[in-house]
C-alpha cells in the first residue's frame, strides 16, 4: 500500500466510524426522549473505533508499512 492509499484508508475509516458513531448518538437521543435508557455506552464507542483500527499507534503503524 502506498502512502497515498494508506491516507485514503485512514480517511474513508474515519468517514465511515463518523456516520456510524453520529447513527449511534441518534439512537441514544430518541431513546432518552422516550425515557428509555441509552441504547450504547461508552464501551459500544469504543468498540467502534477498535473495530476501525483507528487509535493512533494503528494508523503510524499503517503509514510506517506503505510504500513512499
Amino acid at each position: 500500500m502506498t502512502a497515498n492509499q494508506a491516507a485514503a484508508y485512514v480517511i474513508a475509516q474515519a468517514a465511515v466510524l463518523s456516520a456510524t458513531c453520529a447513527g449511534m448518538v441518534a439512537e441514544n437521543q430518541i431513546r432518552a426522549h422516550r425515557g428509555e435508557s441509552a441504547a450504547y455506552d461508552d464501551d459500544a464507542f469504543q468498540n467502534e473505533i477498535t473495530r476501525a483500527a483507528l487509535r493512533h499507534d494503528e494508523v503510524i503503524a499503517l503509514f510506517r508499512r506503505s510504500t513512499p
